[in-house]
């Protein structure tokens, strides 16, 4: 890394194509597209210098550019959501911290985005970082293969992510936590592009989950521990129960 100021871009993947909600970023909710949503609340985030939505579609471009938002096009081809954000970054050469930000959480904490910027530029070492919230011994998320899981070190670091329960039950001594994990992702920027070179690893392939790509490779991942329960948006049926949220 050069000793140059961190710049923090955060990107917003946003594709058309979903398998079960296609259109998804521009669903309406509460009179917004939904990728308007997330980015209003970018917008309120300190510790970013840049955003942009990233897509592959000319539609959600121009409904970005229409609500007064930035939109980078990138490539239809891309397997994963860090590819996608990787091809961004090289349009924005100052950015020396990328964080990647999930096109369908509208009610996503800014004071998350802005601690994640915040621990990744103020730690040269720190190659990526993510984020996690506790779920209580009896949440049924836990068994959800949907809900995907992480256990932490003594360090605050990953050790694994998984769609099962991490750690299995057998026995629960008192202490024990469980993590649902996050989907907000930050890179050092040289890191991030020797991430996207990089086979996507065994692990990866099997759990379906592209962060043990950088976990089987033996890098650190840090990751923040907060309370933000937000839901995501991944089918209409919950776009219908947040419209609803947001409208009354």
């Amino acid at each position: 890394m050069s000793n140059q100021s961190p710049q923090v871009l955060a990107v917003i993947p946003a594709r058309w194509g979903s398998t079960r909600f296609p259109g998804k970023p521009l669903h309406p909710i509460a009179g917004k597209p939904l990728v308007q949503h997330v980015w209003e609340q970018c917008v309120k985030c300190e510790r970013l210098d840049s955003i942009t939505v990233a897509t592959d579609d000319e539609r959600i471009a121009a409904a970005v550019t229409e609500f007064g938002g930035h939109a980078t096009m990138t490539r239809d081809d891309h397997p994963s959501g860090t590819d996608r954000t990787a091809e961004v970054a090289e349009a924005f050469p100052n950015a020396t911290h990328i964080i990647n930000i999930q096109g369908d959480e509208p009610l996503i904490n800014p004071d998350l985005i802005d601690q994640l910027a915040g621990d990744l530029a103020d730690q040269p070492d720190l190659p990526m970082i993510t984020a996690a919230n506790p779920l209580a011994a009896d949440d049924p998320m836990i068994d959800d293969p949907n809900v995907v899981k992480v256990t932490i070190d003594t360090k605050g670091d990953a050790l694994y992510f998984s769609r099962s329960c991490i750690p299995y039950h057998r026995n629960k001594p008192e202490g024990l936590n469980y993590y649902r994990h996050q989907g907000i992702y930050g890179f050092r920027r040289d890191f991030l592009f020797e991430f996207v070179s990089w086979p996507p690893s065994l692990l990866e392939q099997t759990e379906s989950l592209e962060q043990l790509r950088a976990l089987e490779n033996g890098t650190r991942i840090r990751v923040v521990l907060n309370d933000d329960t937000s839901p995501g948006v991944d089918t209409p049926e919950q776009a219908a129960i947040l419209h609803q949220q947001l409208s009354s």
